[in-house]
């Protein structure tokens, strides 16, 4: 094999893998958008509660003692 086709062989497989990390990063970006999208829409439905606090503990400092 000369130092041509070598170089050209090269060169065809550098371009084919740009194109597919190009493809692949346009593919993670769309599925990140609709995750995105999905979790806001989630978040806007069902109220957050890491912390563990029930219904029944909300209010406390209203002064009712039980």
């Amino acid at each position: 094999m000369s130092d041509q086709t070598k170089t050209d062989t090269a060169g065809r497989r550098n371009q084919r893998l740009a194109a597919a990390l190009r493809e692949n990063l346009k593919r993670r970006k769309a599925q990140a958008k609709r995750r995105a999208a999905a979790g806001l829409a989630e978040r806007a439905a069902e109220p957050h509660d890491s912390a563990g606090i029930g219904d029944d503990k909300r209010g406390g400092l209203s002064g009712d003692a039980k």
